[in-house]
């Protein structure tokens, strides 16, 4: 089984996440599909890339109608491409276990009440993110 954060963007405080906007999930993330071009898609049809950064760390990244997965992340430069993806979608990322939210604070008003008072409101770095998530600091 993958670890596997979820990336969700949420407007005014609905409980419901909005579909992440596919141009921008195009352009941050295909410079870095190791893929290329033409790259599979999941089960159901839906984009998937295998992006890999400068350093070699990878992660696979999932696209449906309500946000993305990021499953098995390595440890390294592929976050600061899940963080760039994350501030350009407006998104906030829900821990792996489900009941944690890293944001940034322009997100933090829009998540559903019951997920404000616990979020973990972060400058959305690479290495800020995987922190606030694993625990780990890089370096």
């Amino acid at each position: 089984m993958g670890w596997s954060p979820m990336v969700f963007r949420f407007v005014d405080g609905g409980e419901t996440p909005v579909p992440p906007d596919p141009a921008v999930v195009r352009a941050v993330l295909q410079p870095y599909d190791a893929d290329g071009p033409g790259a599979p898609e999941g089960e159901d049809g839906s984009p998937a890339y295998r992006v890999r950064a400068a350093d070699g760390s990878e992660a696979e990244i999932f696209a449906d109608d309500h946000g993305l997965t990021v499953h098995r992340p390595h440890a390294g430069e592929v976050w600061d491409i899940v963080a760039e993806l994350v501030t350009r979608l407006g998104a906030v990322v829900l821990d792996p276990s489900g009941t944690g939210v890293v944001c940034r604070a322009e997100e933090h008003g829009h998540l559903p009440a019951r997920w404000r008072a616990d979020a973990v409101v972060i400058e959305m770095t690479g290495e800020a993110l995987e922190t606030a998530l694993t625990g780990r600091r890089r370096g």
